[in-house]
């Protein structure tokens, strides 16, 4: 099945927000973020040098929808909306009875969900009069996306990719590139924090944490410059929900609704736009037995090892203090090619979902996920994302207890992008690697 639906009537107009539901069902929210010198709750004027007023307000709004920019929706117009499809080939070769559905992210033009913010975000500051755009990436997809978007509004874009991924991926520099953005490893000698990682472990191969310290140390201290981050924060999970609402349409021309739903999960961006929208309806009471699945990696299992406290989001200590689960913004995770699961915390609503035991978590190692990719493309003729095959693992996983107990269980992940700029990792899978 190939569930399309109408460009003009039925991509979302609206950004849903999952803190609107919580306020009002949980009568609580995720406890606010902190000033690293001063452990008081952090106000709008101290994130005014990094995000434009709008991003801020978004940040903390307690409405159910926010409403998307026309110009954004337009931009939208040329990748959305993305299919959704039921990977009939997939569940025979499982042999299972469950229905399992994916929304296929990978369409757009940089090939995974990200633009979905990235145009957002840069709209905003460029409404603000912005001028560049720093930001980090992990594997290259964040990044990417954030390029593509500061070009089509006029905006210079500099990114710090993770040093591994940099050697890793060398094709999404090359996109990158293309799209005008200026690319550098990090952590890198070009920041005074990247200098001071440099010099605790010259050999280090980066993280997401260090590139995130590179990147706002340049927007703090360059005029006209501000800082875009792909994931963690409420306002890009926010953006991200266009996915979740246009999976819940598409089901509902089929009269399907999910019993699991879901999601790889690094800093939760991915997880939080598939699962939200559904997730609403069971903070209001309308599918009380639905379950959200958040799945990361054996190398970096934040949700399933480490600890809900506050930590900074990133290595030098320069961001706001968050209450999430972490294992340590000092944490160097090993060079898995998953880059944009190698963060060491988790966003603060994610964090707080799984706190309260509104959503489940599963880690696997990289060979498990790439096993269930190589599964999944000889099935469906997809290649995967290496972040989108730990959702193709956990659903695998799904379709075996389904298998055992009986049941027609209606499984929907969120294929959030594809894996052809991946295969210099598959050709070592291939070949008998990646045992981390």
């Amino acid at each position: 099945m190939n569930i399309q639906i109408n460009h003009k009537q039925e991509i979302p107009d609206s950004y849903l927000n999952i803190s609107y539901y919580l306020n009002k069902y949980l009568h609580e929210l995720p406890e606010p973020p902190l000033d690293p010198k001063t452990k008081q709750p952090i106000g709008p004027d101290a994130l005014a040098r990094l995000f434009p007023q709008e991003l801020i307000r978004q940040e903390v709004t307690l409405e159910e929808f926010v409403p998307i920019p026309e110009e954004v929706q337009e931009l939208y117009k040329m990748y959305r909306p993305t299919p959704l499809l039921r990977a009939r080939r997939l569940e025979k070769v499982l042999g299972t009875p469950a229905r399992i559905y994916f929304k296929y992210e990978g369409v757009s033009p940089v090939g995974s969900h990200k633009l979905n913010t990235a145009l957002a975000q840069a709209y905003y500051n460029k409404k603000e009069g912005v001028r560049m755009l720093t930001t980090e990436t992990g594997a290259g997809q964040w990044g990417s996306a954030l390029a593509l978007a500061c070009k089509l509004f006029d905006m210079k874009c500099k990114v710090f990719m993770v040093k591994s991924s940099y050697a890793q991926k060398p094709y999404r520099k090359t996109v990158m590139h293309l799209y005008g953005a200026e690319v550098t490893a990090s952590p890198s000698r070009e920041t005074k924090s990247g200098t001071a990682f440099l010099l605790k472990d010259s050999k280090t191969t980066g993280s997401l944490g260090m590139a995130i310290s590179e990147a706002v140390e340049v927007a703090a201290t360059t005029e006209g410059a501000h800082y875009a981050l792909g994931s963690v924060l409420n306002h890009v999970l926010l953006h991200q929900t266009i996915i979740g609402q246009e999976a819940k349409l598409q089901l509902m021309k089929e009269d399907v609704v999910p019993d699991v739903v879901i999601g790889c999960c690094g800093g939760g961006s991915n997880l939080a736009g598939i699962s939200f929208p559904f997730l609403a309806d069971k903070l209001s009471g309308k599918r009380n037995a639905l379950r959200v699945v958040a799945v990361e990696p054996k190398a970096c299992p934040s949700l399933t090892c480490g600890e809900y406290r506050y930590d900074s989001g990133d290595s030098a200590g320069m961001t706001p203090l968050m209450k999430m689960y972490t294992v340590g913004s000092d944490f160097v995770p090993p060079a898995i090619h998953a880059g944009g699961l190698r963060y060491h915390g988790d966003s603060p609503l994610i964090s707080f979902l799984y706190h309260k035991k509104l959503i489940e978590a599963a880690a696997f190692s990289q060979q498990q996920c790439f096993r269930a990719a190589e599964i999944f493309a000889q099935a469906e003729g997809i290649i995967p994302a290496p972040e989108s095959s730990h959702a193709i693992a956990q659903v695998i996983s799904e379709a075996a207890r389904a298998k055992k107990e009986g049941k027609r269980t209606v499984i929907l992940f969120n294929l959030s992008g594809h894996g052809l700029l991946d295969l210099g990792a598959y050709e070592e899978f291939l070949q008998g690697g990646l045992y981390t």
